[in-house]
């Protein structure tokens, strides 16, 4: 429905990241990005992993991919971790993260980093098979199954990467200019993509049984329903075959091939382990108590998402955030969504009210909001939805009472923080941002947060502390995609005589950061300004 179209200047950089998750070839020196593994032997180290998966996040955050929204980061972030420490190697890293695409995908990828796209939340039905999603990909990464396509696909990198690239010069140069030429080279692209993927899909099948198996069982042991993953997998080919709200799923078909077979599978598979657990219960309850032994108890009632789970809210929330504008929300709701028209669910009304704020149309949303408000007192995400609608129907005076409610009930919420900070950072007062530089330190975001950092920044900007702003707009570049940009903006800040000690070494080490992955880009041919949007 709203894929974004990737910028001409940004082709070469999709092709890298492609190349990235199918392997890299040797370098003649280490650096932050090294080679990823060889028919030496070599194994690629977790932090290695971890450096190559955040980057990719970086290059996608820099296509204008990835749906930084600190209220759906949290959710999300919740769900997986738990289902992390409850997989095979619970002491793995992941790091999810939503792309605003609503084609039907997930994928997992080096250091444990995990994509999930809107309109597979979009199709979900439960928090449960979103859960048996990211169950499954958990699964790749424990199985190493991202870590073996690399070997594989490190044979086929150069004829696939040579392919590639000759038909994005084939779709510029017959494409003209204009948005003719994204068009087509855009096409080029999808056509390389599935090249790639095709040269690898009979591997990636023959990991998809074990990463359902594995998967289920995760799924259970998290407190999740086991079938989650199979209703998901029947849903999926319901919606793909029908077509069903404009939402299609060739990208996740490609990767994930589901058949009937496979679906029965998964279904027999989470019986098993349901009878498997009632056998064990029973063998249990029939034996002496002992403190000595472990207690295969089944999953309480309270590890599971249940009834108190954020997923409807954030579903709507996620529609809203991935429509093409605000006002095609406001269309897309208005023409009726699951029953909308007939019968609109709190958290239907929750997103328009959502599509209205961001139409800045803030009486609208009050209106909506308000009746939330008495039926939902507690809900933080309704109370901060109130304080936004009167940010948006111009009423800061209310907006900041609302806020100032919240931060003193929530002080060290993350979502909270964020939401107030970007309405103080709004009103262009020095002593606002002032203000929101207090609240900033209190969640002391780490150095991946884009969010926390792009306020900083903004902050310490409108506050006039110009070296600390040039410091965070470089983290701000880097988080981006611009490695090469970040790296011009701290050489240039390191000119500033003014600098203290502690702010000068800083900036260096983050300099020595970056420049192996600056060495490494230009290594792959993608130039500074290749790396911007």
């Amino acid at each position: 429905m709203n894929n974004p179209t990737l910028p001409r200047n940004g082709l070469a950089l999709a092709v890298f990241v492609a190349l990235c998750l199918c392997g890299n070839s040797g370098m003649a020196q280490e650096t932050v990005l090294p080679e990823l593994g060889s028919s030496a032997g070599e194994i690629i180290t977790p932090a290695q992993e971890a450096q190559y998966g955040a980057y990719t996040l970086h290059q996608l955050r820099q296509m204008n991919y990835v749906l930084d929204d600190p209220l759906l980061d949290s959710w999300l972030q919740t769900m997986g971790h738990r289902l992390g420490a409850n997989s095979d190697n619970p002491r793995q890293p992941y790091t999810f993260f939503l792309l605003r695409d609503r084609q039907i995908n997930a994928f997992a990828t080096l250091g444990g980093y995990i994509g999930t796209n809107a309109g597979l939340i979009l199709t979900a039905r439960t928090e449960d098979e979103v859960a048996g999603v990211l169950s499954h990909e958990i699964s790749h990464v424990t199985q190493k199954h991202v870590i073996r396509s690399v070997e594989r696909a490190k044979k086929d990198q150069i004829p696939i990467m040579l392919a590639a690239l000759g038909m994005i010069v084939a779709a510029q140069s017959a494409g003209g200019s204009g948005s003719s030429a994204d068009n087509a080279t855009a096409a080029a692209m999808m056509s390389a993509q599935a090249l790639m993927i095709q040269r690898q899909i009979d591997y990636t099948r023959s990991n998809e049984s074990e990463a359902d198996r594995i998967g289920i069982q995760t799924l259970y042991r998290a407190g999740y329903n086991p079938d989650a993953l199979a209703d998901f997998f029947a849903r999926m080919e319901s919606v793909t075959r029908a077509n069903a709200g404009g939402y299609n799923a060739p990208d996740y078909l490609r990767s994930h091939p589901v058949s009937v077979t496979r679906i029965s599978e998964a279904r027999d598979r989470a019986h098993k382990m349901r009878e498997n657990r009632a056998e064990l219960d029973s063998v249990r309850t029939s034996l002496p108590s002992n403190p000595l032994l472990p207690d295969f108890a089944q999953p309480s009632r309270s590890q599971k998402a249940g009834a108190a789970s954020d997923f409807i809210w954030a579903k709507e929330r996620l529609r809203v955030l991935s429509a093409v504008s605000p006002g095609a929300a406001i269309i897309e709701y208005r023409r009726g969504i699951d029953g909308f028209e007939s019968k609109p669910s709190d958290a239907h009304q929750y997103g328009l009210a959502l599509a209205y704020i961001a139409n800045r149309q803030g009486h609208d949303a009050e209106a909506l909001l308000a009746e939330l408000g008495k039926k939902h007192p507690e809900h933080l995400w309704v109370a901060i939805a109130r304080a936004q609608s009167a940010q948006a129907a111009k009423k800061p005076l209310l907006a900041e009472t609302r806020f100032e409610q919240l931060i003193t009930k929530y002080p060290e919420n993350r979502a909270v923080v964020l939401a107030y900070a970007d309405f103080l950072l709004e009103l262009d007062k020095a002593d606002k941002a002032l203000r929101a530089q207090e609240l900033l330190r209190r969640i002391g975001g780490d150095g991946e947060d884009f969010v926390y950092q792009r306020l900083l920044a903004r902050a310490y900007e409108l506050s006039g502390n110009t070296l600390r702003a040039a410091e965070a707009y470089a983290e701000v570049a880097f988080l981006n995609g611009r490695v090469d940009d970040a790296i011009s903006q701290l050489s240039t800040l390191l000119k500033n005589d003014d600098l203290d000690y502690y702010q000068r070494a800083r900036v260096e080490a983050r300099i020595a950061e970056f420049m192996p992955i600056s060495l490494e880009l230009k290594r792959q041919g993608i130039k500074p300004e290749q790396q911007g949007s």
